[in-house]
């Protein structure tokens, strides 16, 4: 069973000396990939401690190679440049040998407000009228989900847009507000594919890993202001593109009274699975 306990656990990472940080193994589990969320998350939080004066104002990130939970990650933070104002890091995550993911992170050392505007929020179901998602592989003990139009579902038949909408909360308020900017990170590479699939019969994202190969390949989170993720935070994500093999999203996350905490954007490979790599009947996997 996954926690939010244990997400923390993987996703603050522990400091190893200057600029180096490591991650721990999760363990066994069925699919044998680290989550692209989970893998910045991890980013964000080696960032924020290696600049602990800033703010993680945004981060980025290619996933160029899946990563495994049954072994430990090493994080590198490099400081490119340090700034009263603003710094900017690189940060890449190596398993092993191999480099598994890269990205850039800006931080900031904030300011006031000079101007502010806020895109609306979506006007969907509040959570307390939607009946809590329990879908097999989405649950986390300690993590409530509840899906507008239970629109995330295994149900092939059921076609709508290219879009949704997911309301999230935790149980327990963490330490730090890096963490509480982890967990909402790990959760905004959940929908991409989800929502790609839907505007199309007898597809679904039950189908992913088995009969479609799909895999997140770059994903970018800014943040705006702080996020409580014990207080329901809405997840609206929209598939912009879809086609030769891809799939593009933009996304947003709102507080309940309408603020904008982050928004998001997401790059995914969706495609079918090369038969000549078929194994036994089944298809045999794929690497980013």
């Amino acid at each position: 069973m996954w926690s939010q306990a244990e997400l923390l656990r993987l996703m603050d990472v522990r400091p190893q000396g200057a600029g180096r940080y490591h991650a721990p193994a999760h363990g066994p589990t069925e699919r044998n990939v680290v989550e692209a969320g989970q893998l910045l998350g991890g980013a964000v939080v080696a960032a924020a401690k290696e600049v602990p004066q800033q703010r993680v104002v945004s981060a980025s990130m290619i996933f160029s190679r899946a990563a495994e939970h049954e072994a430990p990650l090493s994080v590198h933070v490099d400081v490119l440049r340090g700034g009263r104002s603003f710094s900017t890091a690189q940060v890449r995550v190596d398993q092993g040998r191999s480099m598994r993911s890269a990205g850039l992170v800006l931080l900031d050392a904030e300011a006031p407000d000079l101007i502010r505007s806020v895109a609306p929020m979506p006007e969907v179901d509040r959570p307390e009228r939607l009946r809590p998602h329990e879908l097999a592989g989405a649950v986390v003990a300690g993590r409530e989900i509840r899906v507008v139009d239970d629109a995330y579902t295994d149900d092939a038949a059921r076609v709508g847009p290219p879009e949704l909408f997911v309301w999230t909360r935790f149980q327990d308020k963490p330490a730090h507000q890096y963490l509480h900017a982890a967990l909402l990170t790990q959760s905004t590479t959940h929908w991409t594919v989800a929502a790609a699939l839907r505007p199309h019969a007898n597809l679904s994202q039950s189908m992913a890993h088995h009969s479609i190969s799909s895999g997140i390949t770059m994903a970018t989170i800014t943040f705006h202001d702080e996020a409580d993720v014990t207080q329901w935070l809405l997840y609206a994500t929209r598939v912009t593109y879809a086609g030769r093999g891809h799939a593009q999203s933009e996304g947003r996350v709102y507080t309940e009274d309408g603020g904008l905490v982050a928004s998001y954007a997401v790059h995914a490979m969706v495609r079918g699975f090369d038969r000549s790599k078929v194994k036994g009947g089944k298809a045999s996997g794929s690497v980013l």
